[in-house]
């Protein structure tokens, strides 16, 4: 009985798995055979459409693989379209832009205006007839016609250019133009086309085309710091818009092209010639006769001379940048566009800073071989008093202050010294300069000698680079030399420092890449007690009507605690010695405790002095802005003289603050010594002027090293040891090229100080 049930229950299950076996080939069987019959069905009623012979290849071939190419073309569209519509993210993008901005110094006076005027903007049938036509016959004359893009003038472009070898007419449409405004930069990319391109089409379908004139007149940049045609008539005509004639129209109509290359105050020739363009392409275009522009040909427009107004562009610039950025920190609902705001900068020092940096540019730039130079002046809370980014902001309105990544050469090599005292070096701390290598990389100093044993304050004041190299390999311990870089830049950063700083090993002696503006700021550090600042040019902002909105005292970024305050006590006694007998004796100020220093880079690109008094910190670089080699020029040397001369004219009137750490008996600036020079047969040391590069040879400078110390004995034969003759200034001394091929260096102190 056991047995007969279990083989029962096994035929059972055997016969269920046939039958569902069964079920499914069935059902498989009769999917594939009605799939078959309707495939039969469909060919036998697609045969009715058969086209065969010529007519297969003249028509359904053709349509056919331009079906397949336009389908392909959308889903790149559609791939290339993304990235430009995330520009449109925001949903005030319209308003984003639409700031106006009116800047006060810090004492209240109106300096200067950025942004758009949109409160009491004119309407579009305001502006001047001939204005709009001198616009539209320069810059899209089918402006009405196309869909954002004119294919016609765009072809009409390529070919023009093709046949003059170069570029001769532009294809950018209005529109492409405003969205270029709206939401790009100007580099010149195939990137920045092809966004360019969707966003002209988007555009067209939100704004009617008088909406995007409207915009396009607002909102291009006339030169000369003005945004607008309402503006631009203003600054070059004191005038209104509404009431240029056809010659000033023409002028300003020339400016979209190139604005600071035909900006009339800067040179009027190209301005005129400019203009009297767009008056032939008045005529071209149908717009008017000759007949019409004749009296403007004859009476070309003359702009208002305004060589002797001093208007701080590069600052305006970094100010309203800064004002924009606060703007959206500002809450949602907040809709205000117009502001009044008070900044940081005070007149008087930013005349001095221009004056200082124009001047040695003058006197002595053809022979350093030096053509740019910038500075940023800051007090202690990090408000920035001013700032110069360039030798002439109408040649050039690149800010070399703000937006320039330049080596700071040796000047880098304060937060190399400050990160060792935090771990656990001293000042007087013996560390010996000899060789070192890491790697295949091994820094030499000057002439390829070494000092031997010194502290960390002859070795910052002689500008050693052996020594910070050896201190990043020390401040590493078992981590190695990257450990000890990784904290160094750590250190940097708390300072303020946020340039990119990659690790390399010359970056204890300042290979990578900072700005001046930060370099100038972080160095508020060390009199600050420690207290690292955000440099800014807003203190106040407030509305059309006066109500406040934003103040940097009770609203700003306050103070970081960088590094401890007897650390930033010892690097302020260490860098005094930098300016008392170092290498930036040119940058002491008789009665004003003063501390820096300063920074050469290879084959002499860059020249810095970055230093500070208990009231302001301040950073002065001079190089070329394609990185071309300069004539031997040091830190010590332009820079040092630049940053005196700002400098004593930042602290007139101002009470002399005490910096928190200078040594007690304050190192006084060596002076030339009376005694010595009246000592029978011991001739009077030349006193030490800016001047042209040095051209000694090697065996000049030994020579040179030797009558100091002959001085040195004579004045103490002569009984006044307490005042050493001026030692050799670092611009006296002729640097050969063969110590390039180390990290950056301040060269000249080794050489005055052979041990």
């Amino acid at each position: 009985m056991r047995k007969i049930i279990p083989d029962q229950w096994k035929r059972r299950l055997n016969n269920f798995r046939l039958d569902l076996d069964a079920r499914f080939d069935s059902a498989l069987f009769s999917s594939l055979r009605g799939t078959r019959e309707l495939y039969e069905r469909y060919s036998t009623f697609m045969d009715r459409f058969y086209v065969g012979r010529w007519k297969r290849w003249v028509f359904i071939e053709p349509l056919s693989e331009a079906a397949t190419i336009g389908l392909g073309g959308l889903i790149l569209m559609l791939a290339l379209a993304v990235p430009a519509f995330r520009e449109t993210a925001d949903e005030d993008w319209l308003k984003k832009s639409d700031l106006a901005v009116s800047f006060l110094d810090r004492y209240g006076n109106p300096i200067g205006s950025r942004g758009i005027k949109h409160n009491d903007s004119i309407p579009l049938e305001d502006f001047p007839d001939n204005l709009i036509k001198a616009t539209l016959a320069t810059e899209d004359r089918r402006f009405y016609e196309h869909f954002g893009i004119d294919i016609a003038g765009t072809a009409r472009a390529l070919v023009t250019n093709a046949q003059a070898g170069g570029v001769r007419q532009g294809g950018s449409s209005i529109t492409q133009q405003l969205a270029k405004n709206l939401f790009l930069n100007n580099e010149r990319t195939i990137e920045r086309k092809v966004k360019e391109a969707f966003l002209a089409i988007w555009l067209e379908t939100r704004l009617s085309k008088n909406e995007i004139l409207k915009l396009y007149l607002d909102r291009a940049y006339m030169g000369g710091g003005t945004f607008g045609v309402d503006g631009a008539a203003h600054f070059y005509f004191n005038k209104s818009v509404r009431d240029v004639n056809l010659a000033e129209a023409a002028m300003l109509a020339g400016l979209f092209k190139a604005p600071t290359k035909f900006a009339p105050h800067i040179n009027l020739p190209a301005a005129r010639a400019r203009a009297n363009v767009v008056l032939d392409n008045l005529v071209d275009a149908g717009f008017m006769t000759e007949g019409q522009v004749f009296g403007a040909r004859r009476n070309p427009a003359t702009a208002v001379d305004r060589r002797d107004e001093n208007s701080p562009n590069y600052y305006l610039d970094w100010a309203f940048d800064e004002m924009r950025k606060l703007v959206d920190t500002f809450p949602r609902s907040y809709n205000e566009r117009v502001f009044v705001v008070r900044t940081a900068i005070d007149m008087n020092v930013q005349r001095a800073a221009e004056e200082a940096i124009e001047n040695q540019l003058r006197q002595f730039g053809r022979d350093y071989h030096a053509t740019q130079a910038a500075t940023v002046v800051a007090d202690l809370d990090g408000g920035v008093r001013a700032m110069v980014g360039g030798r002439d902001y109408g040649a050039s309105q690149f800010n070399r202050a703000v937006d320039a990544y330049r080596q700071p050469g040796s000047s880098f090599k304060p937060y190399v010294y400050s990160t060792a005292l935090m771990n656990g070096f001293k000042p007087t701390s013996i560390v010996v300069d000899g060789p070192v290598c890491i790697g295949n990389w091994c820094p030499q100093n000057y002439g390829h000698s070494y000092s031997g044993a010194v502290t960390l304050t002859q070795a910052i004041t002689r500008s050693i680079n052996v020594v910070p190299v050896k201190l990043s390999i020390a401040i590493g311990g078992k981590g190695g030399p990257k450990a000890g870089r990784a904290k160094i830049v750590e250190v940097a950063r708390r300072f303020g420092i946020k340039a990119p700083l990659p690790d390399t090993p010359s970056l204890p002696i300042g290979a990578d890449e900072v700005t001046v503006i930060e370099h100038a700021v972080a160095y508020a550090t060390f009199p600050n007690k420690g207290r690292s600042v955000t440099p800014h040019a807003v203190l106040e902002v407030r509305t059309g009507a006066g109500d406040l909105v934003w103040r940097f005292d009770r609203d700003g970024k306050k103070p970081l605690q960088a590094i401890p305050a007897s650390v930033a006590s010892d690097m302020v006694g260490m860098m005094s010695h930098v300016v008392s007998e170092g290498t930036a004796r040119r940058a002491a100020m008789d009665g004003i405790p003063t501390a820096g220093k300063t920074g050469t880079t290879n084959a002499y690109r860059d020249a810095w002095f970055v230093g500070y008094t208990g009231n302001f910190t301040c950073a002065v670089w001079y190089g070329n802005d394609d990185y071309s080699p300069t004539n031997r020029m040091t830190g010590g040397s332009l820079p040092a003289q630049t940053w005196h001369d700002i400098m004593v004219a930042a602290h007139q009137g101002v009470e002399i603050k005490d910096i928190p750490g200078y040594p007690a008996a304050g190192p006084q600036p060596p002076k030339p010594v009376a005694s010595a020079a009246a000592a029978p047969g011991v001739p009077k040391p030349p006193e030490i002027k800016p001047g042209p590069p040095p051209v000694l040879t090697k065996r000049g400078a030994d020579i040179l090293v030797q009558v100091e110390k002959m001085l040195d004995d004579a004045a103490k034969t002569a009984g006044d040891p307490a005042k050493p003759a001026k030692p050799v200034s670092s611009s006296t001394i002729a640097f050969p090229d063969s110590f390039a091929a180390a990290a950056p260096v301040d060269p000249a102190a080794p050489v005055a100080r052979k041990n």
